[in-house]
Formats: C-alpha cells, sequence, structure tokens
C-alpha cells in the first residue's frame, strides 16, 4: 500500500487491541482511526483462520457504511478476507449467506444486526465473532440507538463461544473514560487510545452581514472555482441556501437526511472530478464519509457543540495545509458565540456524553422483540433475560414487572399460567409491517418517502405537510415538487414537478426544535463576556462587533453564577436571567418559574430567559428568591410544573405506564435532575437595574 510506517495512534491501537482489552480510540478526523483498528483486528483474522464472521463493524450512517465498504476492501481483498455490507438500502437479493459462505468482514447498522440476531438462518455464522468495531461511537452514546447498541453488544456476547473483543471509535469525546467504562461494561481490561490533534495554523474568516442576499453573493464570491463544504443546522436552511444560490454558485449540490440517497451520492461524487464544487449540508456530512480534499469549510451561524464544529474543521487542512473555516453570520451576538466555540477547540474542551438514564421506550422494545422471537416464552426467564443486560442492570425486578403487567392489560402481551406471547392489539399494531418495526427505536411513522409516477424517491417529507387538505408546491434537493396523491398505508407521497424553486415552503419535520447551543459554549460565552475580549487574534473590524455583541450584556457578569437584572423590553419592563446554561436547561428554568411565581410570561434562548409581568416593584429580587427556591422543589411540584410532551415523539412510549413515561421524560427529556444541581451550586447574584429612560437592549 505504500506505507513506510505506522501512525502513533496506530501503533499504540496495534498494542492495545492485541493485548485484548476493550479499547477506545479517539483521534482527529482523518487521523487514522479505521486504519488502526483494522490492522490488528485484520493480522488476528488471518492468524486465527475463524470461519463465519470474525468481525463486524458498525455504523451510524449506510452512507458511512457505503464509503466504508471500498477502503476496508482494500484491506481485505488482497490478502483473501471477504467482506459484505448489510442494511437498509442494500437490495434485499444482496443481502444474507449460504450456511457455509458467511463473509468474514461484516459492515451493518445497529437495526440490521437486531434482524440478523433474529433470524437462526443467519445468526449461527456469528458464533465465532471476535471483534465488533463501532466507529463514530460518539453519536450513539446519547441516544435511544446507544442504548439499542449495549444491548446488541450484550447479546454478541451470548451468543459467541467467548466475550467479544469491543473497538470503539471517535473523533471528539468530552469524557472519554466515561464513555469507554459504558462501552465495555466493566466486562474485561479497558484501554483508552487517546492522540490529540497535533498544533498546527487554523485559518478563520468571519463574514458578518445581516442581509442574507448580501451573505448570498458574498459566499458564492468565496466558494467559486473551490471544493466547499458549506454546513449547516437544518434541512430547511440547507434547502432554503440552495434555492438562493442557485445560479450564483456552479455545479453547486445539497446533502441532508431527507434527500434521496441518489441525490446525495451524485453530491458526494461531485468532489472528485477536478473541477471546483460546492454542497451545501448538514450533520450527514460531518461523519467520516470521504469526500476528498477540500479548500474551504464554510459554517453558516454557530454549530450547536464544539464536537460538531471539530468534526467540520477537520474536513479541510489534511494533506499538510492549513484549515481554513469561513463563518457566515448575521449578527455580532452570532461572532461572539463562534469565538466561543474556538476558543473550546483551542483549550479542547468538548462536551461530556451521558448516556440516558431511564431507557423506559428502549426497555419496551426489547420486552416485545424477546416475546416476537421466542413465541411463547417463560415470564421469568424473560425478565432474567432483559436484567441480564449492561443498560438494564440498575433495573428491579417489580419495575419489569410493572412494565409487562400494563402490556398485559392493554392487550399488547396475553398471559397463559407463567407463559408470555404476543397479544392481539401488538399483532394488529405490528404485524401489518411483518414485525419490521420492532427492529428500531427510530421513529419513522412522520416521515413518508416522496416519489414520483415513474417510481423514483426524491427524499422523505413530514407527515403533517403530506397531509396538508391544501397542498402546495415544496423545494425539495434544489427542484419544486407538488403532491398528487397522499398513500397514508404505505406512507408515501406521489409527486410531481411543480412551479418556481422560488416558492420556499417548509417541508421537514419540526419536532426536532431549534437549534441549541451546548453547554459548554454557553460557559464560554459568559467568560468572554466577563473577561471583555476573546483570546484569539482577531481583526480590527471583528474586535469591534465582538465588542458591540459584550456591550449588549450587562456589566458586571463574572465567569460563574446567574446573573439578574431587571431592563426595559420590547413589552415594558421585564426581569432577565442570564444563566449562560443553554436553551434546553433555560426552557426548564423557565418553565418552573413560570409554575411557580404565577402569572408570569416568560420567554427564553440559549443565554438567559426573560421573564414579564412580575409587579411594579422588587421584580428582580422576587424573580432571584423563585431561583433559589427551585432545589428545595418536592416531585409532586416539579411534576406539576413541566408539562408532559406527547408519546408520540418516541416510538413505543405509548405502551408506557404514565408514572414511567413521565420518569423517562423528567430525566432524559428535560434533565430535570441536572437542572436542580446545577441551580442548587451556582450563585445568584442581583445586578443594579437599567435606568428606566435607558435605550432598550433587546437581543430576540
Amino acid at each position: 500500500m505504500g506505507w513506510c510506517e505506522l501512525r502513533e495512534v496506530q501503533e499504540q491501537a496495534y498494542e492495545a487491541i492485541r493485548g485484548g482489552s476493550d479499547v477506545l480510540v479517539i483521534a482527529p478526523t482523518a487521523g487514522g482511526k479505521s486504519e488502526a483498528a483494522l490492522i490488528p483486528v485484520l493480522d488476528t483474522m488471518l492468524k486465527s483462520g475463524t470461519k463465519g464472521v470474525a468481525c463486524i463493524y458498525l455504523s451510524p450512517l449506510k452512507a458511512l457504511i457505503n464509503d466504508q465498504e471500498e477502503r476496508i476492501a482494500s484491506f481485505c481483498r488482497p490478502i483473501g478476507l471477504s467482506l459484505s455490507k448489510w442494511h437498509g438500502d442494500v437490495p434485499k437479493g444482496d443481502r444474507g449467506w449460504n450456511p457455509d459462505d458467511a463473509p468474514q468482514f461484516l459492515l451493518i447498522t445497529p437495526e440490521s444486526l437486531e434482524v440478523i440476531l433474529h433470524e437462526k438462518r443467519h445468526v449461527a455464522a456469528l458464533a465465532n465473532v471476535q471483534y465488533v468495531i463501532v466507529d463514530e461511537l460518539h453519536a450513539f452514546v446519547e441516544s435511544e440507538r446507544g442504548v439499542q447498541l449495549r444491548i446488541l453488544l450484550d447479546r454478541l456476547d451470548q451468543i459467541t463461544k467467548s466475550p467479544v473483543q469491543r473497538i470503539g471509535l471517535s473523533a471528539t469525546v468530552g469524557n472519554p473514560d466515561e464513555v469507554l467504562s459504558w462501552f465495555s461494561g466493566g466486562r474485561r481490561s479497558r484501554h483508552l487510545v487517546a492522540i490529540p490533534s497535533p498544533a498546527a495554523e487554523k485559518k478563520f474568516l468571519f463574514v458578518i452581514e445581516p442581509d442574507p442576499d448580501l451573505r448570498i453573493n458574498a459566499l458564492a464570491g468565496l466558494v467559486s472555482g473551490k471544493k466547499a463544504l458549506v454546513f449547516v443546522n437544518s434541512r430547511t436552511m440547507a434547502e432554503t441556501i440552495l434555492q438562493e444560490a442557485t445560479g450564483r454558485i456552479k455545479n453547486l449540490h445539497i446533502h441532508h437526511s431527507s434527500v434521496a440517497p441518489s441525490k446525495k451520492k451524485e453530491a458526494e461524487e461531485a468532489f472528485h472530478s477536478s473541477e471546483g464544487a460546492c454542497i451545501i449540508c448538514t450533520s450527514t456530512l460531518e461523519l467520516g464519509v470521504d469526500i476528498g480534499d477540500l479548500d474551504i469549510v464554510v459554517q453558516v451561524g454557530p454549530p450547536d457543540s464544539v464536537s460538531s464544529f471539530l468534526q467540520r474543521m477537520g474536513r479541510s487542512g489534511r494533506r499538510d495545509q492549513a484549515a481554513f473555516v469561513a463563518w457566515f453570520l448575521s449578527d455580532p451576538g452570532e461572532l461572539l458565540s463562534c469565538c466561543a466555540v474556538i476558543e473550546c477547540a483551542k483549550e479542547k474542551k468538548t462536551e461530556p456524553l451521558k448516556p440516558l438514564e431511564k431507557p423506559w421506550n428502549v426497555l419496551v422494545q426489547q420486552i416485545f422483540l424477546t416475546v416476537f422471537s421466542a413465541s411463547r416464552i417463560g415470564r421469568g426467564v424473560l425478565v432474567r433475560k432483559l436484567l441480564s443486560f449492561f443498560v438494564f442492570s440498575q433495573l428491579l425486578v417489580d419495575d419489569i414487572e410493572y412494565v409487562l403487567g400494563f402490556l398485559v392489560s392493554e392487550g399488547y402481551l396475553s398471559i397463559d399460567g407463567e407463559i408470555v406471547m404476543l397479544g392481539p392489539i401488538s399483532e394488529k399494531v405490528f404485524g401489518r409491517s411483518n414485525y419490521r418495526d420492532l427492529y428500531s427505536v427510530i421513529k419513522g411513522g412522520d416521515e413518508y418517502r416522496a416519489i414520483t409516477p415513474e417510481g423514483d424517491i426524491i427524499g422523505t417529507l413530514d407527515a403533517r405537510f403530506a397531509h396538508r387538505s391544501d397542498p402546495v408546491d415544496f423545494a425539495l434537493g434544489g427542484t419544486t415538487w407538488s403532491v398528487v396523491k397522499c398513500d397514508e398505508r404505505h406512507n408515501l407521497v406521489v409527486v410531481v414537478p411543480g412551479g418556481n424553486v422560488k416558492n420556499k415552503c417548509r417541508v421537514f419535520r419540526s419536532s426536532g426544535g431549534e437549534s441549541a447551543l451546548s453547554l459548554v459554549i454557553c460557559n464560554t460565552v459568559q467568560r468572554i463576556i466577563a473577561r471583555g475580549e476573546t483570546v484569539l487574534p482577531l481583526g480590527p473590524s471583528d474586535t469591534e462587533t465582538l465588542r458591540q455583541a459584550i456591550g449588549s450584556f450587562p456589566t458586571g457578569i463574572q465567569e460563574r453564577g446567574i446573573f439578574i437584572r431587571a431592563e426595559r423590553g420590547n413589552a415594558g419592563r421585564e426581569v432577565v436571567v442570564y444563566s449562560f446554561f443553554g436553551r434546553q436547561f433555560n426552557r426548564v428554568l423557565a418553565l418552573l418559574l413560570k409554575g411557580h411565581l404565577c402569572r408570569v410570561q416568560v420567554r427564553y434562548d440559549d443565554q438567559r430567559v426573560r421573564v414579564t409581568r412580575t409587579g411594579k416593584t422588587g421584580a428582580a429580587e422576587r424573580v432571584a428568591e423563585g431561583i433559589r427556591a427551585i432545589p428545595a422543589f418536592s416531585p409532586d411540584e416539579i411534576i406539576s410544573y413541566l408539562p408532559l410532551p406527547s408519546p408520540d415523539l418516541w416510538k413505543f412510549a405509548t405502551m408506557l405506564p404514565l408514572p414511567l413515561f413521565r420518569e423517562m421524560v423528567f430525566a432524559d427529556y428535560f434533565h430535570t435532575n441536572d437542572v436542580i444541581w446545577i441551580l442548587a451550586h451556582v450563585p445568584v447574584t442581583i445586578l443594579p437595574d437599567e435606568a428606566p429612560d435607558a435605550p432598550a437592549n433587546v437581543e430576540e
């Protein structure tokens, strides 16, 4: 292959993996992580001569599997090792294998592995698995897919002759030791291989322009003739920029999760030509899909996490070139947030990852899967099997019995003495899809496939848009379409080319809410405000813009604490709580204050909570006392103040008893315990009121 030496991460990973430990490899994007895992794994596979699948490569994205297939094949084929991929986009005829012809290396998604583990025809080939490699591990840890992943790893141990050695790969993790402990589960020795990115020059350009049309003109001028990725924080924004930039930027493409696979592949292949190309994209190109060398990465608005920024910046600066990121921003406040992101990256400070505390939704899925796979299973056997999984090991038998009893009472399960079976309601809900919906915790019913009359898939649409009584033209993938038919039974809409592409329409799922800055970023914003400047070497114009952003906050804010001030707002006098803990934290704080103080109105963003109708005198003191009282709230008070979201946001939550659904929501949706802990340990300070005749100081 033309290599004359291994990189440091590959040498260290080789020693750790050959030593038999579960290993987490952390290295920068394009740092050689994949090869760090492949070299010792393939070496062992060659020496052992094991029949059947010896290594499973798990990825969060089908596109990443497609991309890695050829890369891994370049190692496997010359040495006579077979490989195969299996995911939802692989034609059915190409999935699977004959009993004596199983691949030695299997690339697969968690959902497809779940399918295999319930198919006797294929599961036998996994008996000799020695390794499992989980790529982009950080993308799993905090989600329900991460819970399912950990269960799959435990089940592999149960069907193989000896525990499978686990190897995780990630570019950024704020708490690697904790993540490795969660990944390994304490069943064997653990080894962390963490190679920091070497000190290297980074180039940044800030374009701050409130006029959207002028921003697009500046973007077109910057990326013209270059290979550029333009990262945005939502699919709607990606489509909007594509519409506005069409005709101004040559060889322009789009890449996000609602675009058809063929369209995404077209975008990826555009980068392999010698000409300039520009892709407007979301996080779908943030992970390890290889699109070759770039000239520039563009970030529109602040990214929501330092981890995302590092992944995106890592796309440029290869082949001994300095990384170049251009930021396109609409106001000084966005510059302040971006400076905080870069400062965090400079200090190697990234977001810690926290697994779910109450994965009740996944518990229901696993109950259904276990019963479905067995047809009939003893109640005690079922409970013991569920408790054998690491993610459920802290549950009580009574917890599981409570869920089982509820599912029986609702008709989802049936019992015959001590034997548990699927009930008539389960057969009605899941039987129509041949129980395929059980294999994934991803809720998919809210999106419809959009196809042409000829059967070409153009992408996916939000179900609420598909069900509109007055269908309108919409833009997807740079083309305008009209809905001519909605098929609710098969979750699809038939579309034909529509009118003018400039007719903008929001066509994507809106339940995800606005992009929210991480707590790590918001804390750093507070530190920049407290010191009055950034440590970054900004030019004079950007320094002045940042000064304006800092000046929009009151004086007296320190590096730690919550600060409160009575101010003039658009709706009159208001109390502003400067928390700097992020939008998610502020949402809970706002709801608790609204419930506790009564009659007040609240608004919130990433940095603050605005409280109005607090009374004419002592308003700031009243809000401060309300905040200080929150840590002493009883569970019943918190329940009464926080509205429960719809259980339809989760795939199996409608099948949970209300008390357990509430536990799950408070722990993993509102993160109530984290909010209470912060409020109990952070000082609250009241700043002098803004003068009544001062100009309004409002940043919406």
